[in-house]
């Protein structure tokens, strides 16, 4: 492989506001793998955030850049699978598997595609220093008969549309807007774009904690809600704490903590099988690999409202909650999953097309 722009390279960042700026060029915030697109001839790589190869993981999609998109060039953009209308992570994550036939398998049951909105080179020439509404522009005329799964993220200059998007494609999957300067030249690894994400709260039952890597403080707490059922589910966690406040939270949750899981709504949580029926902290995963997933566990009597900015197929956070407060005045038993909003749904055909 000899582009004008070679692997590695670390993707241009966003950073969070809390409304989307005027003036810039919008696009929908996508949830998924963020990858750097490779194509020379019958050479393709698939580089992700961190720059290791994303490669083996999608056939598929090796193949459809082959076939899509022009023969020398570098794209950005984000892996993405569809299901039943809207992004699916879970469906994502499933592809970071060790065996090959697991992830050939899984390519012909949940075929993932790419959204690209950035080009970094194309033929003989690096893009990284033209302007952004430049790029845009060759980035669509590279791409104009681009055919599924390989798409051209939609993009408007239109603050109205973009707010519509933001309060639309939710119902799809995807979780805010991404607003650039025109003007932007592509920066590896520097966060020179900003993004717009949902936030909203619920109040949750602290279950436990996980200790933090430095000692004997919190590192996070794990945060419960009770199902139509009546079963504690594990729903994520809250751990942007300041190494004050960690050391105080241990003597605040004192009281509560448990000898041992006995008798805890959680108390299976080390038996893989359990996972299958349940949430439950600690469940199995490629990413955790020999991670130390043990916990303190905690009367679930104490409740703390959170923020979050979408849920992971109605069941979990999608990111790390962000704590906000105590909330003495709600019982654990009132903490369900009936509080949560539920984004009215979107068919992700009507963003990208069927």
């Amino acid at each position: 492989m000899d582009l004008p722009v070679m692997p590695p390279v670390k993707p241009m960042l966003a950073k969070p506001v809390a409304a989307i700026p005027p003036g810039m060029h919008y696009e929908a915030k996508w949830d998924g793998f963020r990858a750097i697109v490779f194509r020379d001839g019958d050479e393709v790589e698939f580089g992700s955030r961190t720059g290791k190869s994303l490669t083996r993981y999608f056939p598929e999609l090796v193949e459809a850049v082959r076939e899509r998109v022009p023969e020398r060039c570098v794209l950005d953009g984000e892996i993405v699978i569809a299901r039943e209308g809207r992004l699916d992570f879970d469906a994502l994550t499933e592809r970071i598997h060790p065996a090959e036939s697991r992830v050939r398998l899984l390519a012909e049951r949940t075929p993932a595609s790419f959204v690209a909105f950035d080009l970094l080179a194309l033929d003989e020439e690096s893009l990284v220093d033209v302007s952004l509404g430049d790029r845009r522009a060759l980035l669509e005329r590279a791409l104009a008969e681009v055919t599924a799964p390989v798409h051209v993220a939609p993009a408007t200059t239109d603050i109205e549309v973009a707010q519509r998007w933001f309060e639309q494609y939710e119902g799809a999957g995807l979780d805010g807007v991404i607003a650039k300067p025109l003007t932007l030249r592509y920066r590896q690894d520097e966060r020179l774009m900003f993004k717009v994400k949902h936030e909203r709260t619920a109040d949750v039952v602290v279950a436990g904690y996980r200790l933090h890597k430095s000692g004997p403080v919190v590192g996070s707490l794990l945060l419960g809600l009770y199902d139509t059922q009546g079963a504690l589910q594990h729903v994520g966690v809250s751990a942007a704490f300041s190494m004050k406040r960690r050391e105080e939270l241990v003597g605040e949750l004192e009281p509560l903590r448990m000898e041992s899981a006995e008798g805890h709504p959680w108390a299976a949580w080390a038996e893989e099988a359990a996972h299958e029926t349940a949430r439950l902290p600690g469940a199995p995963s490629r990413w955790s690999g020999k991670k130390d997933l043990s916990w303190v566990p905690l009367r679930p009597e104490r409740v703390c409202e959170v923020a979050y900015d979408h849920m992971e197929n109605g069941q979990r956070f999608r990111h790390t909650a962000r704590f906000r407060r105590w909330r003495p005045d709600r019982t654990p038993e009132s903490c369900t999953y009936a509080q949560l909003e539920e984004p009215v749904r979107y068919n992700l055909a009507e963003i990208l097309g069927p």
